[in-house]
């Protein structure tokens, strides 16, 4: 009978177990274990170390800083841009606001002027008096200080903008076409006028020269008017 070998036999030296007490504390001694050599990890340089180097991070940076402030630049003169045109739009329509203001005021003060010419011929023929008279004051003041100016007064100097020739003279004692008679006041409004001046107009027309005094022939046995008398003997 064959004697059985065991299982481990033949199977060649068996290699040695190898316990690793990897515990931080001695438990005999309670100090702070300091690691192994073969237990640091395996810290790299900085230059093996993968990524970017540093000359290339502070060109990125460099241009990354110039596009914000392009954009930074663009974005200012958008918003300045806007700024004036909101400006210019304001100032616009104000003016636009106010034109219509002013337009509706001078049709309403327009309306009024032939009040203003009953009020005016009634002062003419002494008809203005008393409360009526004191009514016409308040209205006639109240449209001044909206901006009614009345116009046309005689020694005025003739201005075809605003005043209508309707008669005509001549006489030296005026230097220029000059107003010498009103038969109807105008009226304007701020810069708009709402009716011209009806006037007479007397241009200047230079004085005839003056004329000698004729002569009268001397009569038989009168002197001359000179004075002269002939001696005897003279021819």
């Amino acid at each position: 009978m064959t004697p059985r070998h065991s299982e481990t036999e033949g199977s060649g030296p068996e290699e040695p177990v190898v316990v690793r007490d990897r515990r931080r504390v001695d438990p005999q001694t309670g100090e702070v274990r300091r690691p192994a050599a073969e237990e640091v990890p395996d810290i790299k340089a900085p230059s093996e170390a993968a990524g970017p180097s540093l000359g290339d991070s502070v060109d990125d940076a460099v241009s990354v800083a110039s596009d914000i402030e392009k954009q930074l630049a663009e974005r200012t003169a958008d918003l300045q841009r806007l700024q004036a045109e909101y400006a210019n739009y304001r100032k616009r329509v104000d003016r636009d606001r106010e034109v219509v203001v002013q337009g509706a005021k001078a049709t309403v003060v327009g309306d009024l002027l032939p009040l203003l010419d009953d009020l005016q011929r009634a002062e003419q023929h002494g008809d203005l008096t008393g409360a009526f008279k004191a009514v016409a004051d308040k209205l006639v003041a109240s449209l001044e200080r909206a901006g009614l100016e009345s116009f046309g007064a005689e020694g005025d100097e003739f201005d075809p903008s605003v005043h209508e020739a309707v008669q005509h003279a001549t006489s030296p004692d005026v230097k220029g076409p000059t107003v010498t008679l009103v038969m109807r006041r105008g009226y304007r409004f701020g810069d708009r006028v709402l009716r011209e001046a009806l006037v007479g107009v007397t241009d200047h027309e230079p004085a005839a020269p003056p004329t000698a005094a004729p002569v009268d022939a001397p009569v038989e046995g009168e002197l001359p008017l000179d004075g002269s008398v002939d001696e005897p003997g003279q021819q």
